[in-house]
């Protein structure tokens, strides 16, 4: 996942305004308590990032991939 698919996924998912909240504002557990925004800057990958923010929010898994996204191949 490229950052502006993950851009995308967020917009998608949460809305422009909101998306931009949660990157700057939620702590993500699985990302030792890092923003995504703060997770993206020290280099996690973007998927990484998206599926710790999905999983820490309760984004259905069905949705996890965002719009437009291709789920990874097993």
């Amino acid at each position: 996942m490229r950052l502006s698919e993950f851009r995308t996924a967020m917009k998608d998912e949460f809305g422009e305004a909101y998306g931009r909240v949660l990157t700057r504002d939620l702590v993500l557990t699985p990302l030792d308590g890092q923003t995504a925004d703060q997770a993206l800057a020290a280099g996690i990958p973007a998927r990484e990032v998206w599926l710790a923010l999905c999983a820490e929010v309760d984004v259905p898994r069905s949705r996890w991939y965002g719009a437009g996204i291709p789920a990874p191949r097993p």
